[in-house]
């Protein structure tokens, strides 16, 4: 997995044409949700990369429009006025990713989902079922602990090592099932692993019995990734090798959607 520290991506500069204040904003607010929705200005300012004064006026502004709210601990969290932008975004989103879904289930025969990293936790904002009688069904706005999915293994395979471990620290590692990863170096063996070979694999790490094979989209948004999962029966080592190339022609296509 990434070594690099998130202080190595600073917040991007002003295109030419474009308002420097409100690129900056928003890159604010995706660095906070980066780093799990809650955050102080010194951790702002060296994951950013601005300077102290400029993310003080720009927290300021955010706290007063309600984008940003100032916790008792006297951080900083995602604020609520995201809610209504963030539902609409991820309904759309659905559209969106639907088609490629579909084709994947045309394809493969098992069912094909869309998760993002919303904070700690992944959601899962999309669905194409199988036509299976016996298929896997994910809950559209189900939300789970990244470390037991192979969406949330994927994404946190391309997240710097430091942030992953702080997520870490905040969800813990529970068990679901036995096959469940608990153990922070072994995690992150499976990390570097997921890295190297390009997807990740949820080995009954969630539910007995299930198997899921996952790429992340590359440049979207926000962390996104497509995951297609079935019975481990079916989901044999011939499929996922079908699979994995046919889910990073979708996961490409979807991102050309959304650029």
């Amino acid at each position: 997995m990434s070594e690099r520290t998130v202080d190595e991506a600073p917040v991007r500069r002003a295109r030419p044409g474009g308002v420097q204040s409100i690129e900056r904003a928003f890159a604010l607010l995706e660095v906070m949700a980066d780093l799990g929705g809650v955050a102080g200005l010194s951790r702002l300012a060296e994951a950013s990369g601005l300077p102290l004064p400029t993310i003080h006026r720009l927290v300021r502004t955010l706290v007063d429009t309600g984008y940003l709210r100032q916790e008792p601990s006297r951080q900083y969290a995602l604020g609520p006025r995201l809610i209504r932008l963030g539902e609409s975004s991820a309904r759309l989103l659905s559209v969106w990713a639907r088609p490629h879904l579909v084709r994947l289930v045309t394809e493969l025969g098992e069912s094909a989902n869309l998760a993002m990293l919303d904070g700690d936790q992944v959601v899962y904002v999309a669905q194409a079922p199988s036509a299976h009688s016996m298929r896997m069904f994910t809950e559209v706005g189900r939300r789970v602990l990244p470390h037991c999915t192979a969406v949330g293994k994927a994404m946190l395979a391309e997240m710097p090592a430091d942030q992953v471990s702080e997520l870490l620290d905040r969800t813990g590692m529970p068990g679901y099932t036995p096959q469940t990863i608990t153990e922070r170096d072994t995690f992150f063996e499976a990390l570097t692993k997921i890295s190297e070979q390009g997807y990740a694999i949820d080995e009954s790490e969630q539910e007995m019995g299930v198997r899921c094979v996952a790429l992340t989209v590359p440049g979207g948004p926000a962390r996104l990734a497509i995951s297609l999962s079935g019975p481990a029966v079916r989901m044999t080592e011939d499929l996922v090798a079908r699979a994995v190339p046919l889910i990073r022609e979708a996961g490409a296509a979807l991102a050309r959607d959304l650029s």
